[in-house]
């Protein structure tokens, strides 16, 4: 066993006192905990897209961003110190709008989250994300966006094979911001070291 999985497309509240217990028996595993989003039209929210690809592009984003708002804006991660956390499935673009979004509403409203001792966005460059769906039209906005996340320490590759978006080992390897050893940390180096698989 190498960590923890929850479903991102869920509407219980990752701050709920009942889940206390469980993230501090999570912590003390040492192991981190993901969140997979996924495609649904559930959400009333969803439900007003009416065609597949328009639930598909927000869906898996919606459900990640209301997750870690909730986590940060509790101070969930100054409770866990040590609980690494893992945001699976839903691209990288988003990241940045967030943290920027809420830097911006906490700086404004800091009484509300009074449990943080940082900005927002940096608690997000402690966590991890994964690469599938990568966006990259714009090369010039995705290496921003890596930067923004510290890409080559806190980024995973994953393939989502054999999905029909499915992105190949090429998608990290051709990108010509990243250095060798950043290419190698997302390839693999960095998932070794969260999941301590050893040398």
């Amino acid at each position: 066993m190498v960590g923890y999985l929850v479903t991102s497309v869920r509407h219980d509240p990752v701050w709920a006192a009942s889940l206390m217990p469980v993230y501090r028996a999570i912590e003390e595993t040492g192991l981190p905990l993901g969140f997979h989003a996924g495609p649904t039209w559930d959400d009333q929210w969803m439900r007003t897209m009416n065609k597949f690809v328009s639930m598909h592009a927000i869906s898996f984003v919606h459900a990640n961003i209301v997750h870690l708002t909730n986590w940060i804006m509790n101070g969930l991660p100054e409770k866990f110190p040590r609980l690494k956390v893992i945001w699976i499935e839903s691209g990288l673009a988003w990241v940045p709008f967030l943290m920027q979004r809420l830097d911006s509403e906490y700086l404004k409203r800091s009484s509300e989250a009074p449990l943080l001792t940082r900005r927002p966005s940096e608690y997000m460059r402690d966590m991890f994300y994964t690469s599938q769906p990568m966006e990259r039209d714009d090369f010039m906005l995705l290496e921003s966006t890596f930067r923004a996340i510290d890409a080559g320490s806190q980024l995973m590759y994953a393939s989502d094979w054999p999905h029909w978006d499915f992105d190949l080992p090429s998608s990290i390897l051709e990108l010509p911001f990243l250095t060798e050893q950043e290419k190698r940390n997302i390839l693999g180096e960095n998932a070794r070291k969260l999941f301590s698989l050893g040398a």
